[in-house]
Order: structure tokens, then sequence, then C-alpha cells
């Protein structure tokens, strides 16, 4: 009898908890495992970090650590150098969407482009091999046999799912990913991380959000300074950057002498301006979403009730949708939805499967 030859699969090694005990148990598991980890910062070293973030000054460290988890597994370490991809589609992305008064989700791109696309592409054509791609993600893949259809689905750790960042990804992406810690909950991976003498790894801070420094103004302009007007067009005071804001936000606003809170309602770039108001103003019935990428195709969405996140820590909200056509379509909320922000993504679901999103436009 011919034994067969181990599965081989790369997994994408941050430094952190999550990457690395995907990648210990793929390694139980009887795979052969590789470790892959991307390299994307450019900026100084010298920027001071106020919080963890994927992109950063601190990458040096994460790398380090990546390093020293794969050699405590026992498996091979890769670097993919993608600062030049990076700078080019991310940051740029980042920078352009904030001169337009949008809020951009850099993680989403990101996801779809470079982590689950150029990183493999260029460790492939540098001659490193295998047959699938994991990463400590909290969600599932099934395959749907009746419609010969890979779906993406939520972790079965509801406060950890991060099917919402992923929901660009196709369905031949989607064919060769693996997921070890979607069946699994945070605390379980701790766990496993202490019973395994992975315990640095286990008190490891998280990452937060994109950027790893003070502020974005470390790293990009902020634009102009300008008025604060309220929907009458009646100044209410000024502000140093519409990239300092975003809809739904009442901090840093520095309105005084009114009778209740005002947010922001929307940001003009033309103008240069940020339309406050109350919070009663800030609050919406539907969406409009363009450059959709579906998981599901349109014709298999039967139920027309849908639930919606407008942003990752968004709870899900009840809507019906309406397909103009397959990049575009119009979500109506049951109740009205507070802060539907431009440039941000909507990601629809039915129960826990990931129907597909987009980018919403207004």
């Amino acid at each position: 009898m011919i034994n067969k030859k181990p599965i081989k699969v790369a997994v994408g090694m941050s430094g952190g908890l999550d990457s690395t005990i995907a990648a210990f148990l793929l390694k139980q598991q009887g795979y052969d495992v590789i470790g892959l980890t991307m390299q994307i910062w450019s900026g100084a070293d010298s920027i001071k970090i106020k919080r963890n973030g994927c992109y950063g000054p601190g990458e040096a460290k994460d790398i380090a650590d990546a390093k020293k988890a794969a050699k405590k597994i026992g498996i091979p370490h890769f670097v993919v150098d993608l600062r030049k991809e990076y700078q080019k589609i991310i940051i740029e992305y980042f920078r352009n969407e904030y001169k337009k008064g949008k809020t951009p989700n850099p993680c989403v791109v990101c996801n779809s482009k470079i982590k689950f696309g150029l990183f493999l592409d260029k460790a492939i054509k540098g001659g490193i091999t295998f047959d699938y791609f994991a990463t400590g993600h909290y969600c599932r893949i099934k395959l749907d046999k009746i419609n010969n259809l890979y779906l993406l689905k939520t972790g079965i750790d509801k406060s950890k799912d991060q099917s919402y960042f992923l929901y660009r990804l196709t369905q031949k992406q989607l064919s060769k990913i693996l997921f070890p810690l979607g069946n699994k909950k945070k605390n379980d991976i701790r766990e496993i991380a202490k019973q395994n003498s992975f315990t640095e790894y286990a008190n490891k801070e998280e990452s937060q959000n994109f950027i790893e420094c003070n502020n974005s103004s470390n790293i990009f302009s902020l634009g102009k300074p300008g008025e604060i007007i309220d929907i009458k067009g009646n100044v209410l005071g000024s502000h140093n950057g519409i990239s300092r804001y975003t809809v739904g936000q009442r901090k840093n606003l520095k309105i005084g002498g009114l009778k209740e809170p005002y947010y922001v309602l929307k940001i003009d770039n033309k103008k240069n301006q940020i339309i406050a108001g109350p919070k009663n103003l800030a609050f919406s019935n539907k969406a409009t979403i363009n450059n959709i990428n579906w998981i599901v195709p349109p014709r298999l969405i039967t139920d027309k009730q849908i639930k919606a996140k407008i942003r990752y820590g968004s709870n899900f909200s009840e809507c019906t949708l309406k397909i103009k056509n397959s990049k575009e379509a119009t979500l109506y909320f049951t109740k009205p939805v507070f802060a539907v922000t431009p440039g941000q993504s909507a990601v629809l679901y039915n129960k826990d499967v990931v129907l597909g999103g987009g980018i919403i436009v207004k």
C-alpha cells in the first residue's frame, strides 16, 4: 500500500495567539504545515505606539514572535515582503476614501486583495508550495454539495466572529482556505495555548485596529480646517480636517451652547464641511450599496427577510433586499439604523451564512 503524501497547509502567522494556535492545531492533526508572515510596514520605526494594530512599527516584533512560534511548533517559516503592494493598494485606498469624506474599511480590502490574494501569489512565485491556506479567523467554510457552492459561515463564538471582514472572498479562494478556529471559542484557544506552553501568546495584546499609532495623522494627511454646520447651514464651529470624523461621531465636535448633544450626520468633502445635528437625525431606514461581491448568487437568495451588519462592531439589522443589478442593491431596514456610513461595508447574512456584501454609497 502506498502512503499518501500529507496535505500541505500554509498558515498566515501574525505572531499573535489565534494564528499560532491555528498552525499548532493543524500540525497536531497531521497536516504538513508551514508558516507565512506578511511584511507590510514601510514607515519609520520611531513612531510612538499607543495601541496594537496590524499596520505599524511594531511589525518587527510580530515577525519575530511568528518565527519563534513556528520554531516551537516545529514548522518552517517564511516572510513575504509586500510593502510596495500594501502601499499601492491599501494605503492609497485609505487616503483616497478619506479625501472623499468616506470612512473606509482597509481590513476588508486587505483580506480579499492582499492576505488571500497577492500574499499567496508572491509566496508561490518565490518557490513556496502548498495545497491550502489557513488563518486564525473565527469563521467557517462549508461545501453546499447541492449547489456546488462554498459557503462562508459565522464562527460559533459570536463575540469573535470575523466573517464580516471576509465577505469579498471568491469561490476560488474559499475552496482553498481552512479556518481551524471556526468551531472553537476564544477561551478554548487561550486554554489550548496555556496547556501547550504558548502562554506568552495567550497573554499577548490583540490587534485592535488597522493603524498601530497614536492616530492616523502620524501617517496620513487628514485635510484642511473647515466649518461644522447644522442642516440649515448655520455655522456651529470648526474642524481640523474631515478625515478626523465619521458619520455618527459625537466626540471631538467641540460645539458648545446646544440643548442636546450633536452628532456627525454627513461629511461634504467638496465644501470641506461637517454637517452635524441631534441624534434622531442620524438614523436611516435604508442604505444603497454597490461594488457587491456575492458569495451566494442572488438567484439562490429566496428569503426576502435577511439581516445586515453595517460595520464590524454593529448588531445585526433586519432588512429586505432589493437588487438593482449584480453590483448594486438597496437595503430597507425593518427599524431605522444609526449611523449608516458611506465607505463602510454592509454585509448580508441569512442566519449564519454570509450571502455577500457591498460598499455603502448613501
